[in-house]
């Protein structure tokens, strides 16, 4: 029955097993906080952390229309999986329709234009950056902030204010009931939150270097729209691994990003093949984990608020340097749950 209704027929075992992991990790992880020891709740934080993760890429299937034949049941489970990892306050049909212009109009199609915020409001700069300094992702939660109340800061978005107040009131109410009951199983789901915003936004942080325009409510030719070649030289692969293939699943292959683009109607268990045929799993081709990882940490603080002057590398430099982890490369808070 499940295969009729599925896109491919290989879906039934990859997607039905990461649609399974989040139920499955989100609860068991979530009982987990209220155990008394805190070696198990360690391993239930990470698990809780990793569900959410695995459910924020399931949206993007869900958004690429990847895992089932009919949009409507496709929409159907990215809604299901924005509950598990807290972007129900929005719509998935806002998800999906700013993820699609980013493919189509090769760029960042924005809303919310944070460098001229942080200039309107250089204190809020300077109290993001010093979190930002101690790892805790502010930017992504004043992002998240916006998110949560998109209906009452997106006046393009008013006739969603019901719907919002409602999530709003549900997902409020049991977080403050558990903040008051059981405040240590409430600041852990807090940590796990924050863990799964640092893996979304350390995966997205250096796969472009698109400049962003916004137009998201209005349209304007792109520059680039439809130039593939383009496109590529300014996509960049971040794998997690290239000799143990496995390591990607845990972000259910995102790393291939070059490959995702070429053709974004590949799912996400068939991107490793698409990647070694398109780059004959080249090393130069990719950016290492070893160079993500000392990026992430250098510029933690300056990617928060990075123009790009005339002299940002861009294309094969922006490779070379990144691949080197050097230069001030790198952005925020450009994760697809964020519709704005």
């Amino acid at each position: 029955m499940l295969t009729t209704v599925l896109k491919e027929a290989a879906g039934l075992r990859y997607y039905s097993m990461s649609v399974l992991y989040v139920v499955c990790g989100y609860l068991i992880g979530f009982a987990g906080l209220f155990h008394s020891a805190w070696p198990v709740n360690l391993v239930a934080t990470m698990l809780l952390a990793h569900a959410m993760i695995i459910a924020a890429y399931l949206i993007h299937e869900c958004g690429h229309q990847l895992i089932f034949k009919r949009s409507r049941l496709n929409a159907r489970l990215g809604r299901v999986m924005s509950w598990f990892c807290g972007a129900a306050y929005g719509t998935f049909e806002d998800m999906r329709y700013k993820h699609f212009r980013h493919h189509v109009d090769n760029g960042d199609v924005v809303w919310f234009e944070y460098e001229e915020f942080f200039a309107e409001h250089p204190l809020v700069l300077r109290v993001t950056q010093a979190f930002e300094w101690f790892y805790i992702p502010a930017h992504d939660l004043i992002m998240h902030f916006i998110m949560m109340f998109t209906s009452f800061i997106i006046p393009q978005r008013r006739d969603q204010r019901v719907r919002n107040v409602i999530v709003i009131l549900i997902r409020g109410t049991i977080y403050i009931v558990l903040l008051v009951v059981f405040p240590k199983v409430a600041i852990l789901y807090a940590i796990a939150y924050l863990l799964m915003l640092h893996v979304l936004r350390f995966m997205d942080s250096l796969q472009h270097d698109y400049p962003y325009t916004a137009t998201l409510f209005r349209y304007e030719q792109p520059a680039h729209k439809g130039d593939s070649d383009w496109e590529q030289e300014h996509t960049f692969s971040v794998p997690l691994s290239l000799r143990f293939a496995w390591v990607n699943r845990l972000t259910l292959n995102f790393g291939y990003h070059n490959a995702h683009h070429f053709n974004m109607n590949v799912p996400c268990y068939r991107l490793p093949a698409l990647h070694r045929e398109l780059t004959q799993d080249d090393p130069e081709l990719v950016i290492p984990l070893r160079s993500q990882l000392s990026l992430y940490h250098c510029n933690r603080v300056l990617r928060i608020c990075n123009p790009q002057p005339d002299d940002y590398p861009s294309g094969k430099e922006y490779l070379r340097s990144a691949r080197a982890a050097q230069g001030p490369i790198g952005g925020n808070a450009a994760s697809f749950l964020m519709s704005f």
